[in-house]
């Protein structure tokens, strides 16, 4: 089997590529989170939902990545009922 040999200033150039756009995902998220930070209530979670439908999943995977964690938020957040019904938005 023949070693793969790779240039270390061309492997450097790879790491930097690769951090550069994990840190630019990372910030991206935190943008985007912020700007859905107001989706709390079951009907904003729906009509965002709907709205995400129209689009491919590819395209919209960050935003329902988001959209996930704060419908996990406010279920963690929403007050229990037992032997209740939820109220309604």
């Amino acid at each position: 089997m023949q070693g793969t040999t790779y240039s270390p200033s061309l492997l450097l150039k790879q790491i930097w590529a690769e951090l550069r756009g994990m840190r630019d995902t990372r910030s991206a998220r935190k943008i985007l989170r912020r700007e859905l930070a107001g989706i709390r209530t079951a009907t904003d979670f729906i009509e965002l939902d709907a709205i995400l439908e129209r689009y491919d999943e590819d395209e919209t995977a960050d935003i329902r990545y988001v959209l996930n964690e704060r419908r996990a938020a406010s279920e963690l957040h929403a007050p229990a009922f037992a032997g209740r019904a939820a109220p309604r938005d």
